[in-house]
């Protein structure tokens, strides 16, 4: 990756230093200052770095854990009483910015920011920027998230599949096949019928456990905004393929293929049915291997394998990719160094994916010492080169060209393939990175054309600061009681009402948006 200095400024150091307030969310649970004796929250090897590289020294003016931070950041937003620099959400910068509670960016970024900064913070194109752009002032810098991290798999367990002598699923009809297979031939062998086949939270689109991409079978994707044949951009959610997904979901849970008490239970709760090995089918995203592996300490014979998502309509489904980038740094309006956030960003990106990266000493080593630093931006694309690299070195049997997280990775999947008494700990990452890997099929859904991004990808409407909480709930409520067996006529009812609540206003205020960036592209 290029780290061409596009200027002096982008790396200048304050002499005497200046200091930069933030506020930070840290759980009480979390052990990982107990593997760094002699640094605190305040006081770390980020820290450090930022006061001696560039004369930043960092303040936390509180610091505090779950919900008590949610509670503190919302008490804090909502009096003005915000730090030099505060991460919101997209609805929150739109609320500080009418507020006049935070400065405009657009020169600071254009004079500080390093060419390694512009190309990561570039990888997802200009939704980001679009995202934190408020009347055209780029009132955000965007932590840009990778929208291909949010592509899922269908994971399966595939001991089932050779107990039972079957294969893995290449279209939704043989998918739902399984479903039953699983629910009803005893795939765990203990005589009893205690198995589900497919799994499902009671948050719906969960990144593992959740429905959209099996819904995306169908030709269904309710949480994106799309382009419709005639150029505008319509809500997936509302659209009539979902009602088809909906009846097939209907369906699975009518003949006992899902939990009868999926609609109670969080994440957390049906992770814990996984492990106890009682489901056999899960979408997820690629992290969805350390998810399920609480299945192997209760069964060291337990055995997942993620595969592509499978499709009702004869053709290989598009795989939605939501708009990832959801967290923006903002700059308090009377503070006198916007540009020290800048050049924080600058130093991250360089220490851990310069020319000259300490990656095992400022990312992981190998406990994530990342977090410490207040700023966390990442190349999109960095776990999936990784795997270019480790797939490139199992061809040519050349792995010195490694970069240091590869190199990292590959450590992980020796463990697990060397088979000792700490192979587990290597299994999750070699199922993600490994030959028949999660990454082996997002290569797949490239070549073959399959993700589907996000049409929206601007700054927050007047109606979705209004009305967005109202029709998304709306939107879950229904699908999950038509999945439990309320009248399929149901969603038109939602349709209909979801227009009228805000729906209709809202489609259009994105549509006006969308003309927008049609005309500056001509």
């Amino acid at each position: 990756m290029s780290e061409r200095i596009n200027n002096e400024l982008a790396f200048s150091k304050y002499t005497p230093p200046v200091e930069m307030s933030f506020v930070k969310e840290f759980s009480e649970d979390d052990d990982l200052l107990d593997h760094l004796p002699g640094e605190t929250l305040e006081d770390n090897r980020w820290t450090r770095l930022y006061e001696q590289e560039l004369g930043i020294k960092i303040t936390y003016e509180w610091i505090a854990d779950g919900e008590v931070y949610f509670k503190k950041f919302g008490m804090a937003l909502a009096s003005g009483r915000i730090p030099d620099v505060v991460r919101v959400n997209a609805q929150q910068l739109r609320q500080l910015s009418n507020a006049g509670l935070i400065q405009d960016l657009s020169a600071v970024y254009e004079k500080n920011a390093s060419s390694l900064t512009r190309e990561t913070l570039g990888e997802e194109g200009s939704g980001p920027f679009e995202a934190a752009t408020i009347d055209g002032k780029l009132m955000g810098i965007p932590q840009t998230a990778s929208s291909i991290e949010a592509a899922q798999y269908l994971w399966i367990r595939t001991d089932w599949l050779d107990r039972l002598g079957l294969e893995p699923p290449k279209t939704m009809e043989e998918l739902l096949q399984l479903s039953k297979t699983f629910t009803e031939k005893d795939p765990d062998g203990n005589g009893m019928d205690d198995t589900f086949g497919l799994a499902a939270t009671n948050y719906l689109w969960d990144p593992v456990a959740g429905l959209s991409d099996f819904m995306a079978g169908y030709g269904a994707y309710p949480n994106l905004w799309l382009k419709d044949p005639g150029g505008r951009l319509v809500y997936g959610g509302i659209q009539p393929q979902v009602k088809a997904a909906l009846a097939a979901l209907q369906k699975l849970y009518a003949s006992g293929q899902m939990d009868p008490e999926f609609s109670l239970k969080d994440g957390s709760k049906v992770k814990k049915m996984v492990g106890a090995g009682k489901i056999g089918i899960v979408y997820g995203e690629q992290w969805a291997s350390f998810w399920l592996q609480l299945s192997r300490e209760q069964n060291p014979e337990a055995q997942w394998r993620a595969y592509p998502i499978v499709s009702a309509t004869g053709s290989k489904p598009k795989v939605p990719l939501p708009f990832a980038t959801n967290q923006f740094f903002a700059v308090k309006k009377e503070y006198e160094y916007p540009e020290a956030l800048i050049k924080m960003f600058n130093l991250y990106l360089k220490t851990n994916w310069g020319m000259t990266a300490d990656y095992k000493t400022y990312y992981s080593n190998p406990y994530p010492v990342w977090g410490l630093s207040p700023v966390t931006p990442a190349p999109g694309r960095k776990n999936l080169n990784a795997y270019y690299q480790l797939e490139h070195g199992r061809r040519t049997g050349d792995f010195s060209v490694l970069s240091d997280e590869a190199a990292s990775i590959k450590q992980m999947i020796d463990i697990y393939q060397r088979g000792g008494e700490d192979k587990e700990s290597g299994w999750g990452w070699e199922r993600i990175y490994g030959p028949e890997g999660v990454f082996s099929v997002l290569d797949q859904y490239i070549r073959s054309d399959q993700l589907l991004y996000e049409s929206f990808v601007g700054s927050p409407t007047e109606t979705m600061l209004e009305k967005n909480s109202l029709l998304i709930n709306m939107q879950l409520d229904t699908y999950m009681d038509i999945i439990l067996g309320s009248p399929l006529d149901e969603f038109e009812r939602f349709t209909e009402e979801w227009g009228r609540l805000g729906g209709n206003a809202l489609t259009e205020e994105v549509n006006r948006w969308y003309e927008g960036q049609s005309s500056k592209s001509e």
